[in-house]
């Protein structure tokens, strides 16, 4: 297979070498634990509630933008896992 510039590019991009260290870090900090654990509350009462359910590929999108700090009291709504992951804003994108 011939690859061009703008293909080697794309996968120099794509394959930026993950610091499983590091990463391993901040999931383990007291911040993020809180956070996935209000992630964690806010979808068993969707579940208990009947607005999603398991294997549904259903997320729930906490409206707003909520990059740091608590998660409680924050309206929610049942989005694809397409719809909530596009808005996000890109991360570790690698030198451009």
């Amino acid at each position: 297979m011939m690859y061009t510039l703008s293909t080697l590019r794309r996968r120099e991009v794509l394959t930026v070498p993950h610091n499983y260290k590091l990463e391993n870090k901040w999931e383990d900090s007291p911040a993020q634990v809180a956070r996935r654990e209000a992630r964690n509350k806010v979808r068993a009462l969707a579940l208990k509630r009947g607005t999603v359910h398991k294997g549904d590929q259903k997320e729930l999108d906490h409206v707003g933008f909520h990059r740091t700090g608590s998660l409680d009291n924050v309206p929610t709504k049942v989005v694809s896992i397409h719809a909530n992951r596009i808005r996000q804003p890109p991360r570790h994108r690698g030198k451009q």
